[in-house]
């Protein structure tokens, strides 16, 4: 470190404890749910609210719109920065202060919008995600105070959990304002509350819209079933032969990769099973890691199918359906050339001749951290000297577009992503909560960090 160390980080970060605590509160009273409107004005107060909390600690921040492609209005966003030496590195902190809706607050166990804390959790909507990510960058500054050499500019999103639309249009209008050497994003997890974690990667995503036709119309199945098969079981078929017989996907050219930066410990299967809800008759598919299988490996789901439904049924061969495929691509490959193998695999291997017509979606593409970067090993070496054992690095089997969209802005930063989740976090689902004592250790891991980043 350059000025202080571990031992002095943490007294001051005890010391800020309370209002760290009270910042939280605070944020998750504000109710901010991009879904019911991202230019709205609860959306916009909280923005400021988080405008002012940063210049609390030091970042000369304000509150800007942003536009969507089109022009029309888009999210509330909050910018700042602290210039400490023109010549030091540059760190932008990214986090967001929107938050997931709750549908049903009657499957909570507290008012998800009063933040309450039970025995070292607090429980609330946004309290992890990303509330944390904002304490963190708040508390980090804070105990670093007067001693902080590095530059920092300050991203706070008010759309992440939209998907982010106007996020490139406005990183384009304010490109001198993101610029950085290092990029953190506080949007991620630690393996436990106990033990910390860089995230390594993360998977694209690309959609498919797949026609299947047998028929110019429906038939009598009693007067034509058994030579021609209705298009919903063509449509299983071609499903199923994705597949090989252990569950692996077998379709040229969609990519797998191992985990990124090697693989310390691996999924539990229990852990997996019962979070996932798993019935207990079945078998995991695909060979490999969990953690491959789960991070690395591409994945495809059908997520919708047109159907007629069990109700009102009647004996009639259905002559056409669709259905719509969601694939998770591996982090490395470019979304659109596995979009383009998996519809060329499906054309091709039409069951019996029906014919087979693919639309494309949109595609995400996936993010890999540099595992041999300087800021990626100063960031394991904070994350030990502030939990006090080894970090075990993890990816993540979903996708987080506007990540790879910085580093393609960007691609001479250094990105790291980091965040105050843990496997009991629930975000996005009732009950959400933050292990305070892992939130404790997270503040002082990027202050660590923001001090090693200075040398």
């Amino acid at each position: 470190m350059t000025a202080v160390n571990v031992d002095e980080i943490r007294a001051r970060v005890d010391e800020d404890w309370q209002r760290i605590v009270d910042l939280l509160v605070r944020k998750t009273a504000l109710q901010s749910i991009s879904a019911e409107g991202i230019t709205g004005e609860r959306m916009r107060r909280s923005a400021e609210f988080v405008a002012e909390e940063l210049r609390l600690v030091g970042i000369d921040a304000k509150v800007a719109q942003a536009h969507n492609a089109d022009g029309t209005p888009g999210a509330w966003e909050v910018i700042g920065s602290r210039v400490v030496d023109p010549e030091a590195p540059t760190v932008l902190l990214y986090a967001h202060h929107d938050v997931q809706p709750v549908p049903d607050p009657s499957v909570w166990d507290t008012e998800p919008f009063v933040a309450t804390e039970v025995g070292e959790r607090m429980f609330g909507r946004g309290v992890a995600d990303d509330g944390g990510g904002i304490a963190i960058h708040s508390g980090a500054l804070k105990a670093l105070g007067d001693d902080l050499g590095v530059n920092v500019k300050v991203f706070i999103e008010g759309e992440e959990e939209m998907g982010s639309p106007s996020f490139i249009p406005f990183i384009e209008e304010h490109r001198d304002e993101f610029a950085a050497d290092v990029i953190v994003v506080a949007d991620s997890g630690n393996w436990s509350a106990d033990i910390p974690s860089l995230t390594t990667s993360l998977r694209g995503n690309t959609t498919l819209d797949v026609h299947v036709k047998v028929l110019e119309h429906p038939v009598h199945s009693g007067q034509y079933g058994g030579p021609i098969l209705d298009a919903n079981t063509l449509a299983a078929m071609l499903i199923a032969s994705m597949y090989d017989e252990n569950g692996d996907m077998r379709v040229p050219g969609v990519d797998a990769e191992e985990p990124v930066g090697g693989l310390q410990r691996d999924l539990d299967e229990a852990t997996v099973r019962e979070d996932a809800g798993i019935v207990p008759s079945y078998r995991l598919a695909g060979t490999g890691s969990i953690a491959a299988r789960m991070w690395t490996k591409p994945s495809v789901t059908v997520i919708g199918f047109d159907a007629h439904p069990v109700e009102g049924s009647f004996n009639v061969i259905a002559h056409e359906t669709t259905f719509r495929l969601s694939l998770r691509t591996a982090p490395n490959q470019e979304p659109e050339r596995a979009q383009r193998a998996l519809a060329d695999y499906l054309v091709a291997h039409a069951p019996f001749g029906c014919e087979v017509s693919v639309t494309p979606g949109e595609n995400g593409m996936g993010w890999a951290m540099d595992p041999n970067a300087e800021a990626t090993r100063d960031a394991l070496e904070a994350m030990e000297e502030a939990f006090g054992c080894a970090p075990v690095n993890k990816g993540e089997g979903g996708s987080i577009p506007f990540i790879p969209e910085l580093q393609r802005i960007f691609p001479d930063a250094q990105v790291l992503v980091t965040g105050p989740e843990d496997p009991k976090a629930n975000a996005h689902s009732p009950n959400e909560s933050i292990s305070l004592p892992g939130l404790r250790k997270n503040i002082v891991t990027e202050a660590l960090l923001l001090a090693k980043l200075a040398r």
